[in-house]
């Protein structure tokens, strides 16, 4: 297991896609029937380099983009973030930047994602090894970057260079089926990835998805814990989390707010929950304020521009009734039975 004391360097290296996300305008409309949109920066991992950075911390992301409007967009919104974009390079030929249509409605929720032949997954070894691991405190990524070559190579190489330099490895499960291959590739990876890392963060369906079985996702996060993972947060949307750290399990709950959308949620936790670690806060505290932070985003239009900062996640604190109760034992049981 890596020590996470770096974690209070505040500088994290970030691997993952970056693109183009529009919204019908205004909130509430359908795509089909939109006549106008509102654009902003998206994808996983940009959208975490997004909330770490407006929560102080310094972030760089690696990945590849289009040579294209899309592509220059997304720089231009990293720019426009402050995130360090030397390690994100282009790509000409028919590479394509992941383009999404998201609606901002909870009820009959649409979201329109385009990858096919996306730039992002044409990372590579060498991306890789022009980086100067020893620059940065610990390394982020999410499991998207994983369901194709060349850039599942070059992530499992960046986890070598990584730990060579002592560096935390935190890994966001973020399972889309549409990207992979077959369940059974993909379900290998995310064990083999997880298996490396020191943080990491997914749902019950995604831990259910690594165990092979809904019922047995719980058991496989408490696995990956007893294993040599220091931290392991089992995510259950309404229910709250079970996070598994210094031998311990910490139930937490939500704080409940009306929603606009479904989505940014995960990705919002993750800034929250790691920016809390790197000031120094306890786990349970740092897993409340992730919380307390993906119930901000989806009261938000977007994910980048709707991501907290420090003193917004504050102030939501201060005046938020607090969390729900942890899920009860009983609850668990029937949760995980009924999958």
């Amino acid at each position: 297991m890596t020590s996470l004391a770096r974690l209070s360097e505040n500088n994290f290296l970030i691997i993952g896609r970056a693109g183009m996300d529009i919204y019908p305008d205004p909130p509430g409309t359908k795509t089909e029937e939109a006549t106008q949109f509102f654009s902003c920066l998206g994808g996983s991992s940009a959208n975490i380099a997004v909330a770490l950075t407006k929560h102080g911390g310094k972030t760089a992301l690696v990945t590849r983009v289009a040579d294209d409007a899309i592509g220059r967009f997304s720089i231009n919104e990293l720019r426009k973030y402050g995130i360090d974009h030397t390690h994100v390079t282009t790509i000409g030929g028919e590479y394509r930047n992941t383009f999404a249509v998201v609606e901002t409605r909870v009820e009959d929720h649409q979201s329109v994602i385009y990858r096919n032949g996306a730039a992002d997954f044409q990372m590579s070894l060498e991306d890789i090894d022009a980086v100067d691991f020893s620059a940065y405190a610990a390394l982020i990524t999410t499991g998207t970057v994983l369901a194709a070559e060349p850039s599942r190579s070059a992530c499992f190489r960046a986890f070598e260079l990584a730990k060579a330099s002592g560096m935390p490895l935190i890994f966001d499960v973020d399972y889309r089926p549409y990207s992979w291959p077959s369940a059974q590739i993909a379900a290998q990876t995310y064990s083999r990835a997880a298996a490396l890392c020191d943080i990491i963060i997914g749902n019950d369906v995604e831990f259910g998805f690594m165990a092979g079985d809904y019922s047995k996702g719980l058991s496989k996060a408490r696995e990956l814990a007893r294993n040599g993972a220091a931290i392991v947060v089992y995510k259950m949307g309404e229910h709250g989390a079970i996070t598994f750290a210094n031998g311990e399990e910490i139930k937490t709950g939500i704080y409940p707010v009306t929603a606009l959308k479904p989505t940014g949620a995960g990705d919002s936790f993750m800034g929250g929950f790691i920016a809390a670690l790197a000031a120094g806060l306890p786990v349970q505290e740092a897993v409340l304020r992730g919380s307390a932070c993906a119930s901000i985003v989806v009261g938000r239009v977007g994910c980048a521009p709707a991501m907290p900062t420090t003193a917004e996640l504050d102030e939501f604190l201060a005046t938020h009734p607090g969390p729900s109760a942890p899920i009860a034992a009983n609850q668990l049981e029937d949760m995980l039975s009924q999958g």
